[in-house]
C-alpha cells in the first residue's frame, strides 16, 4: 500500500517569504534558454502563477483533488495536474532543468521516494530547490524554553509535519538519492539560527559512474 500523502487546499503562509529567495535562485540557476520548472506539491498553484509572471514555464503536481481543481480554475494557462512524488513523474512529464518543492518533504511518510522522483525529473546537471521548516540547536532550544512545541509541532493538524529535518539529515537524504551535497539558505527571519525555513539547493551530476546520464 502506498504511503498516504497530505492534501492542501490553501497556499501556505510561508510561500510569501519564500517567493523572493526562490525567484532569486531560479534566476541564478535556470538556463536562459530553458526556463522550465517542475513543482512537486504545487498546492493551489499560487507559487506556479507567481513564477509564470516572471517568465518561467511551470509544470506541477499535487495529490489534492480540491487544490488542483482550484488551480485549474484560477490558472488554466498553467500545466498543473493531480499527482504526487510517489508517481513515475519523469516517465509522464519528462525531465527539467529545475525541480522545485516547497514545504512538502516534512509531510511525507516516504521521503526517499520523494528524493528519487526529484532526481529522476532532473536533466543532467539540473538543480533541485526544496524548502522545509528549519530545525537547529538554538531554534529548538528556544522552542523548548518557551514551551512552544505543541504549537510548533501541531499534533492535531491532520496530515501535518511528521518529519523534522536538519541540514545534516536532509543532506543525507539527497546524497543517498544521487545528488551532490546541497548548499543551504536560511529564510524567514533576520537571524539565521532562528529561520522559519531552510532552502536546499542540490545538483544532479552531469554524469553518473563516468557515463553521461541518458
Amino acid at each position: 500500500m502506498q504511503p498516504r500523502i497530505p492534501t492542501h487546499t490553501q497556499s501556505l503562509p510561508s510561500r510569501t517569504y519564500l517567493f523572493a529567495p526562490i525567484h532569486a535562485l531560479l534566476v541564478r540557476f535556470a538556463p536562459t534558454n530553458d526556463r522550465r520548472v517542475f513543482e512537486i506539491g504545487c498546492g493551489n498553484g499560487a507559487m506556479a502563477f507567481e513564477l509564470s509572471k516572471k517568465g518561467f514555464s511551470v509544470t506541477g503536481v499535487d495529490p489534492s483533488t480540491a487544490s488542483i481543481a482550484l488551480a485549474n480554475k484560477e490558472f488554466p494557462q498553467i500545466s498543473l495536474h493531480l499527482g504526487s512524488a510517489y508517481d513515475e513523474l519523469a516517465s509522464i512529464y519528462g525531465r527539467f532543468p529545475i525541480v522545485l518543492s516547497l514545504e512538502v518533504v516534512e509531510h511525507l511518510y516516504d521521503p526517499r521516494a520523494f528524493a528519487r522522483s526529484a532526481f529522476d525529473l532532473l536533466l543532467p546537471g539540473g538543480k533541485s530547490i526544496l524548502s522545509t521548516p528549519y530545525h537547529g540547536y538554538w531554534k529548538n532550544l528556544a522552542i523548548a524554553l518557551f514551551h512552544r512545541f505543541d504549537r510548533h509541532d501541531g499534533p492535531l493538524w491532520d496530515h501535518g509535519h511528521i518529519k523534522f529535518w536538519s541540514e545534516r539529515t536532509l543532506t543525507s537524504l539527497l546524497v543517498e538519492a544521487g545528488f551532490a551535497p546541497p548548499t543551504f539558505l536560511h529564510v524567514g527571519r533576520a537571524i539565521p539560527a532562528f529561520a522559519k525555513s531552510m532552502i536546499a539547493v542540490a545538483r544532479k551530476p552531469a554524469s553518473l559512474c563516468g557515463k553521461e546520464d541518458p
